[in-house]
């Protein structure tokens, strides 16, 4: 697999949003920044929250768009186009409907699943083939009720499952960025 040279985590912008399910990917992008020492700023020419490392010795972006869900591709394509980042050097975090929160799980290409964010970043890119790092945050039970609940902050049991599953990806970060998704994939796959 490629190495990943660029991250990014999915949400919508504000902070109405910030505590809502469909800001999972943002989450986990806030606290791979953290942990790598890196500050992300607002740039407007890449319409989102923009920061860089390297990391084994590898320049790695890390972006979280400023604009909302269903216009992520316009900070990922902006990104990728500057920078030169084909599709497959790039890895999408972002909520999950159809995992249980607590899981986190690593794709590679595939649709979008009606999920928003991907189907403009498929769009802007002209290729779903894009790593995905897709984080549970479970199904409301009804099609209808989607769009209220991936809105909606989830209760503290929940929250604290998305944010162990955040935290064990964190922990598999090296791997991922590397391109060793294999061994990420088999470690994230195998938690119980």
């Amino acid at each position: 697999m490629s190495r990943i040279s660029l991250l990014v985590g999915l949400g919508n912008p504000g902070s109405d949003y910030e505590k809502t399910r469909h800001n999972a990917g943002e989450w986990f992008l806030g606290q791979c920044a953290d942990q790598l020492g890196i500050s992300l700023k607002l740039e407007q020419k890449y319409f989102g929250f923009f920061g860089s490392a390297v990391v084994d010795a590898h320049k790695c972006y890390f972006l979280i768009p400023n604009t909302f869900m269903n216009r992520s591709g316009q900070a990922v394509g902006a990104v990728a186009r500057y920078f030169k980042i084909p599709p497959e050097a790039i890895c999408v975090v972002h909520d999950e409907l159809d995992l249980p929160p607590g899981t986190a799980r690593l794709k590679q290409g595939g649709g979008h699943g009606g999920h928003n964010g991907l189907r403009d970043i498929i769009s802007h890119l002209g290729t779903p083939n894009f790593l995905r790092l897709r984080l549970g945050i479970g199904h409301p039970g009804h099609a209808d009720r989607v769009h209220g609940y991936v809105l909606s902050a989830p209760g503290k049991k929940d929250r604290e499952a998305i944010e162990h599953a955040c935290h064990d990806a964190l922990y598999l970060l090296p791997d991922i960025l590397s391109g060793e998704t294999e061994s990420a994939m088999k470690q994230l796959h195998t938690k119980k």
